[in-house]
């Protein structure tokens, strides 16, 4: 029988990889700490120290100025949709009107 996957709070990641980069704990005392597996923490930590570096992540992101982006930039991807539609409804317009 398959063990339910755990998923855990971006909340909870932020402040597991905290342990890692500002609390001096190793990656397996975090682990310990916190009960999550190595490869799980050594993502968070990594994710994070990018973050902090101000490369936006492709999951969800950890810290408020990295999930403004990520919001801002699925506005951006929402706008460029409508004004695709918006361009592709003015063209055939103005292709009837020409028709006519």
């Amino acid at each position: 029988m398959k063990k339910a996957r755990t998923t855990y709070s971006v909340a909870f990641k932020h402040d597991a990889a905290n342990l890692v980069l500002n609390k001096g704990y190793t990656i397996q005392e975090a682990c310990n700490a916190v009960g999550v597996g190595y490869t799980a923490m050594s993502r968070w930590v990594t994710q994070l120290k990018q973050e902090h570096g101000g490369i936006t992540p492709t999951s969800k992101a950890m810290t408020p100025e990295q999930k403004r982006i990520q919001e801002l930039e699925a506005k951006i991807k929402q706008i460029e949709w409508e004004n695709d539609i918006l361009k592709k409804a003015s063209a055939l317009l103005m292709q009837d009107n020409i028709k006519q």
